[in-house]
């Protein structure tokens, strides 16, 4: 059992940064892939980014490319996500979640924290 708590999310205009963390509990936490999904107002969750459990296999969704980082700290059971360059439609609550195996399948992920809402003004 993993569970998960995001934080980091705020109000912040067009070309700023956040940085979201994701903090799980559980000592098999090193043994899970983890991944930040997004979900609009209206707009199916969405895939962002994924990381194994060694810090490797990174990928990221195509709108986010070259301007977020995903990163993780085994010792701190801890997951980040830096945002950069941060766009309006940016917009969403974003989320954390757990796996076995990266993918881009929310479906596959097991754990999930509750959210972190980033509001990205024009």
């Amino acid at each position: 059992q993993v569970q998960l708590v995001e934080s980091g999310g705020g109000l912040v205009q067009a070309g700023g940064s956040l940085r979201l963390s994701c903090a799980a509990s559980g000592r098999t936490f090193n043994m899970y892939a983890l991944g930040w999904f997004r979900q609009a107002p209206g707009k199916e969750r969405e895939f962002v980014s994924h990381i194994d459990w060694r810090g490797g296999s990174i990928a990221y969704a195509d709108p986010v490319k070259d301007r977020f980082i995903i990163s993780r700290v085994n010792a701190k059971n801890t997951v980040y996500l830096q945002m950069n360059s941060l766009k309006p439609e940016d917009t969403a609550v974003y989320y954390c979640a757990a796996t076995g195996v990266v993918t881009v399948d929310p479906h596959q992920y097991l754990y999930w924290g509750v959210g972190t809402q980033v509001t990205v003004s024009s």
